[in-house]
């Protein structure tokens, strides 16, 4: 976790070190962050296969979750990895669906707006990524999550993240394509937004990433509405 957090605060430096984007179909399809996305692939090439739990597939937001503890259920299995994007995760699939879990949960999309990938490609991205699980893995339950709000008025915050109307543009996108995708939209959304419209202080660390009471909530809401 504390090495996570490292790549995540270096995050802004390493943007800024990079040529602007002048033109929005041209992008790259790189995660952020290389090195820790083979790291994580090791990991867990060495897990043993276990068929029919519960995965939680995503990035940073996602590998920063204690689900085991959050869900009490030593078998959920973890499958964030800090940086990445829906083009990373279509690539990491295999690992997914070779576990053919019963339930999916996919949050994914910030970091693809932070490299200006179009909204309507990160959508069909996640078009992509459910179609191919539904055929690889046709008893799994696809939860697809909305992206979080985020807080450019917080200290340490990145600044390639402050596209709320792109974050709010693919929520929309995730949602209208749920039914043609067969799966379930889940918004969560409303869960960590202010007045303000933007990610509440108290649930963030910089404006991006959630703090545990943060994950709580989360977790509360996913049990009420019953998709755990």
């Amino acid at each position: 976790m504390k090495s996570l957090l490292y790549f995540i605060m270096l995050l802004p430096f390493a943007v800024q070190g990079q040529k602007p984007l002048t033109n929005q179909n041209l992008f790259d399809t790189i995660p952020f962050i290389p090195d820790h996305t083979t790291q994580r692939l090791a990991v867990f090439q060495k897990e043993p296969i276990t068929i029919g739990r519960i995965i939680f597939l995503g990035n940073s937001i996602t590998e920063m979750g204690d689900w085991k503890k959050l869900l009490n259920d030593s078998t959920v299995i973890n499958r964030g990895i800090g940086g990445d994007i829906t083009y990373g995760i279509l690539k990491r699939l295999k690992d997914i669906t070779d576990r053919q879990p019963s339930k999916l949960f996919i949050l994914c999309g910030i970091n693809d707006i932070g490299k200006d990938i179009p909204d309507a490609v990160i959508a069909d991205n996640m078009l992509k990524i459910v179609n191919r699980v539904h055929a690889a893995s046709p008893q799994t339950k696809i939860y697809v999550e909305s992206v979080l709000p985020v807080n450019p008025t917080m200290p340490r915050f990145p600044q390639h993240y402050d596209k709320e109307e792109h974050v709010l543009a693919l929520n929309k996108l995730y949602k209208d394509n749920a039914k043609i995708g067969n799966y379930t939209f889940i918004d969560i959304f409303p869960l960590f937004v202010g007045k303000d419209q933007r990610l509440i202080p108290e649930y963030s660390y910089e404006g991006l990433h959630i703090k545990p009471q943060g994950f709580a909530v989360w977790v509360a809401y996913l049990k009420k509405q019953g998709y755990l």
